[in-house]
């Protein structure tokens, strides 16, 4: 079962990364066209509301709670009846994001002083910012009811196409930047256009793979569905603890929109780099995992669930340990090499590596908890990642005043950092919180090995921290170098990197084949 899971998540993966690629040429159109300034400012706020809420309502909360629940009616039940409640759930599901998305229309200046109440200051930037929300906040709704289809095909094993779907987010973000804004004034009013015709192109994507399971429903008005009721009562409290790491996210956009114009681009373009390999691997092991879960707790088959885990935080592990190393250490190569082109200056990559070793130290957090979760909500247990993100949101905040306010007092570069280091900490609370929890609960316990495997992974990463560390040189040098000179020094430190690690891995006694076995994963 292990090789299927990870042939599963190689989809995935490979799918991602496909959309993250474009993602990143996507960004340096932005970086070049745009620069890093109130008005990106204002449209990466205008982008992050919508997205925000699709984290809550479609990846995060609908997610953990619709596919155990169709995974059951698939497992125990006929086609006609999981096929109704498809249609019940996407006609609950639409009627409240369409009313949501209505009174966002009206209410966009209250959200934008929400969310960024520091731009209250700025009222050019604060009237960009409410005029764009009112464009892009439609994306929640049509993104929404993608997710929904995007579950219904997971669990039918059909993870390329959703995997796939984002690349048109990123298909329409370009052509606006490149064709439509020379029509609009400020040309960055395309990129809010780019994401409404995003939402539709996304939907429309994906209806004919789910028509042809045979799983395409119209939407009803399902309120007194018995099942829409259960995922209903399971979604209420995973809108918080399944969406912690975002809302951690968006407390450091409230603080950044109070410190130095830029702040808010300069997380953003960090987190979009530590967003690559926790997309690329960590999102796609928990994509994977949760029907996997799912269908083990429908046969009361304890250990094979616990072996699943098991499983996929060795993966995480062995993956996730490289890909931060990376990330710490070359985060001025990757910044300079990807951004630095056009309106975003040397100052803004010296400004976004800060923030970016902050990110990329949490980067083990962040997807030890997308891995930790679905082994509650697998088991329709949403309340106990409730109680452990109200935890790690209090470290965040905690943290934010500790990290963020003497820098401010002093007056020292890069406060926005200590927003992002804050972020990375609550992250390691709630996973350290959600593993204790399912080992004291007696659902998951460590399998033979982890001690070994750890000392060998230790190994092998601090020979690779060594490495790039002694090869990738001063900020200074690769600010001062060309574009090509940047991309073939960078490709040649990641390659290498990559190369060299699982050469020491081998060396350690340590391949990464033996986790294909593993008993009844």
């Amino acid at each position: 079962m292990s090789r299927t899971l990870l042939k599963s998540t190689a989809i995935v993966s490979g799918s991602t990364f496909l959309s993250r690629i474009l993602g990143f040429l996507r960004d340096m159109l932005f970086a070049q066209i745009f620069g890093a300034g109130p008005g990106t400012d204002a449209f990466f706020v205008a982008f992050k509301i919508p997205n925000f809420m699709r984290r809550l309502f479609a990846e995060g909360a609908f997610n953990q709670a619709f596919v155990p629940v169709l995974s059951e009616y698939k497992t125990q039940r006929s086609a006609e009846e999981t096929r109704a409640l498809i249609g019940a759930v996407s006609g609950a599901l639409g009627s409240v994001l369409l009313a949501l998305t209505l009174a966002a229309l009206f209410a966009s200046p209250l959200l934008v002083m929400l969310f960024a109440p520091g731009f209250t200051d700025e009222p050019v930037r604060f009237a960009l910012t409410s005029e764009m929300l009112r464009i892009t906040f439609p994306y929640l709704l049509f993104i929404s009811l993608t997710a929904l289809l995007g579950s219904v095909l997971n669990t039918w094993d059909r993870f390329a196409i959703p995997a796939l779907t984002p690349i048109w987010l990123n298909v329409c973000l370009i052509g606006s930047a490149l064709w439509m804004s020379q029509w609009f004034d400020p040309p960055i009013m395309a990129l809010a256009w780019g994401v409404f015709a995003a939402g539709i192109v996304q939907l429309l994507f994906q209806i004919p793979f789910v028509a042809r399971l045979g799983m395409f429903a119209r939407p009803t008005w399902g309120w007194h569905d018995s099942g829409v009721r259960r995922i209903l009562k399971l979604m209420v409290p995973a809108l918080f603890g399944s969406s912690v790491a975002q809302i951690n996210l968006l407390l450091d956009t409230i603080i950044a929109s109070f410190l130095a114009a830029g702040s808010v681009s300069w997380l953003y373009y960090s987190d979009r780099l530590v967003e690559f390999p926790l997309g690329v691997f960590g999102i796609a092991l928990a994509t994977v995992i949760l029907p996997s879960l799912s269908k083990r707790h429908a046969e009361a088959d304890p250990e094979a669930f616990s072996a699943t885990l098991d499983w996929g935080l060795r993966w995480v592990l062995l993956i996730g340990l490289p890909a931060a190393i990376g990330l710490m250490v070359l985060a001025g190569p990757l910044l300079a090499t990807l951004f630095q082109y056009g309106e975003f200056k040397g100052e803004d990559v010296r400004m976004a590596s800060l923030s970016l070793m902050a990110y990329g130290l949490g980067l083990i957090g962040f997807m030890l908890v997308k891995v930790l979760t679905p082994g509650f909500y697998a088991r329709q247990d949403t309340r106990t990642p409730v109680r452990i993100g109200i935890i790690a949101m209090g470290v965040n905040m905690g943290a934010n005043l500790l990290f963020v306010v003497p820098m401010v007092w002093l007056d020292l570069p890069g406060p926005h950092a200590g927003l992002a280091l804050a972020t990375a900490a609550s992250a390691f609370v709630n996973a350290g919180l959600l593993y204790r929890r399912l080992r004291a609960e007696g659902v998951f316990h460590l399998h033979p090995g982890w001690g070994r495997f750890l000392l060998q992974l230790g190994s092998a990463n601090g020979g690779l921290l060594l490495g790039l560390w002694w090869w990738s040189d001063s900020l200074d040098t690769w600010l001062a170098l060309g574009a090509g000179a940047r991309a073939l020094w960078l490709t040649a430190l990641v390659a290498g990197g990559g190369a060299g690690y699982f050469l020491l891995l081998a060396l350690v006694g340590l391949r990464p084949k033996a986790l294909l076995g593993g008993g009844r994963i």
